[in-house]
Formats: structure tokens, sequence, C-alpha cells
């Protein structure tokens, strides 16, 4: 889907859509729980669905609640032998259920498709390798047997936090006691501060150490009954964007105390025409990429090597998108230099099939000096489905 924007000022406010990243783990944590849980959730993105079908094929049952609002998780009670879990293009479900599969001893078969294939396992699966697994390939397909014992699991904690909340999820359920330490410094630790809140929210103890974790056996998750999966300060970090550029948009829904890494924005954004070090917040960099262009001063973005590795390779795709646009962007090995100080101008921009993109796409088009196409529009619904019903409801102009 191709879509047209045309200059105009934003106004209003949105309700947030639901936080994927606490979805994608409760969703998880509820099909492992003790008993059922009620999860409610406001949206559902092409994420959290790839997730939910995944727990489905472990043998956990959602039905949709008559609201429409959320979903009742019946747990597994008894795992298949075999499963298909096909995790549409999602890398946290991959990078999640490939141990919770493991752990639960059943053979499981994974695929994808958009970027998924091509992003890397490797660390995950060696770690998973000695500790009782056998996995047929490092990038997709994979297929896994064998069950994923306890124990120590040596890995990188500035590759991808996702192998390290997957083994989170999934050690406490192992007959021996465990412990992940990091080779190298973490980062993107905001995420693993998400995991272990919803682990505390379903009952499950992990210590952490000065340079990892302590996650003892033998602990069974217990459902809460009843939880609700708050506001995504990634999307939100759109319209704080939107605000910074003068836009006026209200946002309802998000924990001000939130431990979701993207609350920093409020603090990246007063750092525009500075440097900004993003390894802690990588998905806030395309929204703030666009905001910089506002500022007569150039805003230096570091710690951003692992954006190459998204639905697309964003610091390239970013950069291409503002260079269309009529903005002076330099590109680095692991960052960008936004040169600010011009204005937008129209022009035709490619989403690249990713969600972020599009998103900061549309935010450039509103202050431009022309029309604005965007290719591939639909990628929206990866994250936040009806963000140009919001767009269009703030005033903005969509066309196509």
């Amino acid at each position: 889907m191709n879509i047209t924007l045309s200059p105009s000022a934003l106004k209003g406010t949105v309700q947030i859509p639901a936080s994927k990243s606490f979805a994608h783990r409760q969703l998880i944590a509820a099909a492992l729980a003790d008993a059922p849980t009620t999860l409610y959730v406001n949206t559902l993105s092409k994420d959290i669905e790839a997730t939910l079908h995944c727990i489905s094929q472990l043998g956990a049952k959602a039905s949709a609640l008559a609201d429409g609002k959320g979903y009742s998780i019946q747990p597994i009670q008894e795992a298949p032998k075999e499963a298909a879990l096909f995790c549409n293009e999602s890398g946290s479900t991959l990078r999640f259920m490939l141990p919770v599969a493991a752990v639960l001893g059943i053979c499981a078969t994974f695929t994808g498709t958009g970027r998924l294939p091509q992003r890397p396992n490797a660390p995950l699966l060696e770690a998973m390798r000695h500790h009782g697994v056998t996995a047929s390939n490092d990038f997709l397909p994979i297929q896994l047997a064998g069950k994923l014992t306890g124990g120590l699991y040596e890995i990188a904690g500035n590759i991808s936090s996702q192998y390290i909340t997957g083994l989170l999820l999934s050690l406490p359920l192992c007959e021996e006691d465990s412990e992940i330490r990091f080779t190298t410094a973490l980062e993107s630790a905001a995420y693993l501060d998400i995991t272990l809140h919803v682990l505390q929210q379903f009952g499950i103890r992990v210590d952490r150490l000065e340079k990892g974790f302590f996650v003892p056996g033998k602990q069974r998750y217990h459902s809460p009954g009843t939880i609700t999966t708050e506001g995504d300060w990634s999307s939100a970090v759109f319209w704080h964007c939107a605000n910074q550029m003068g836009h006026a948009v209200g946002m309802e829904g998000l924990n001000e105390f939130s431990c979701q890494g993207d609350r920093l924005v409020l603090e990246q954004l007063k750092r525009l025409g500075n440097e900004i070090d993003v390894s802690q917040t990588p998905d806030s960099l395309p929204a703030l990429a666009v905001a910089a262009c506002t500022v007569n001063a150039a805003t230096h973005f570091t710690g951003a090597g692992r954006l190459r590795m998204k639905e697309s390779d964003r610091l390239t795709a970013v950069a291409q998108m503002l260079t269309a646009l009529g903005q002076q962007v330099t590109e680095e090995p692991e960052g960008l230099i936004i040169h600010g100080g011009r204005p937008f101008t129209g022009g035709t921009v490619d989403g690249c099939n990713d969600h972020r993109i599009v998103m900061a796409a549309a935010l450039a088009a509103s202050c431009a000096s022309g029309n604005v196409t965007i290719l591939g529009a639909e990628a929206v619904q990866k994250s936040y489905p009806h963000f140009f019903e919001d767009y269009q409801q703030l005033g903005g102009k969509v066309h196509g």
C-alpha cells in the first residue's frame, strides 16, 4: 500500500497502543502458568499475533474476550511432541520461543518471513547446544530437538537482549539452577527490566548478579489472574517527537513510571543538536532523527550498529529517507549525523518494509513543503496498526 501525505498540523489526543514488548512476555508467561490468565491488551499487532500463534502451537489456548479488548489464555496442559512455529517477522517471538520450546522438550520447526530469516541467532543457539539442545541451523528455518537443561550460560550482552530474555523465560522451568553470565557490557538493559517485571508478575524469582543473573530451577509460573498490558513508549516516541517539531499531540495510556527504555525520549529530545547514544534505546532513532532535522545544529547518533539487522538496515533506511526529503545526513558504521537546519521537501520515500521507517516518514511529511509519498505504508501493521487512523484524527492529510 502506497500513500501520499500532505503537510498538516497535528493536534489532539491519541490512545497509545499496548506495548508489544510487554505483551510478548505476558503471553508466554500466561501460556506457562498454573492457571488461566485474562490479558487486557488494547491493540493487536502482527508481532503480537505471531506470539499468540506460537503459544497456541505449544498447547496453550487463546480465546478473544467478548468485549474484544484482550484474551483469556488457557495455559499449556500437555506440550505436544512436535510443533511448527511461524514467527512471521517478529524477532522477539523467535528469540523468546526458541528456548521456551526447548525447555518443554518439543521438537520444533521455526520459520519466518521478511528479513527474519537473515537475522542472527547463533549466540543463543550456541549456548543452547551446550545445554542439551540440537539445532539444525543458525538461521531460519531451524529445527530444534532435545530438552534444555540449566547450568552456566555465557553470552554476550551487546548483541541482542532478546537472547537473554528467552533464557530468562525458560530457565526457571529447568531442574537445575542456572546462571546467565555476560561476556561483554550489556546493552538494551531496559528490555531485560521488562522481562524481570513480567516474571515477577507471574511469581518467578530471578536474582541480579554483577554481570548477569542467577535463576533458581524447579520454579512454576503462577497466574496473576487478570493483567493489563501498559501503553507502548516505542510508539509514543513518534508523537513526542511530533510535539518537539511544533505539533500538539496528547497521549493516553502511558505509564510515566514505566521501565520501558524508550521513556528516555523525553531526555533525548533535550539533547538534539548534540551527541545522543541510543545503544539502550535503538528503536527511538528513526523518529529522533526526523526531529533532529528541525534543529539548527548537527545531532550525532551513536551506539546504533544493531539497527542494521532490524526489519531493514535502519541506519541506511533512515539516511535514504531523510536525504530524499532534502536533508543532509552522514551515515557511519554505527551511527548517523543529522546536520539539521534544512526544511523538509516533498518527495517519495521507500518504507523498506519497516514500521518505524514508515512512521518516521509520516512525521517528516507533516512538516514538508510538498506532498510525500510513502511506499509500503502497510508495514505499520507490525506494531501500530491504527497509526494512520490516529494520524488523520489528529488532522494529518492522508491520500490513497
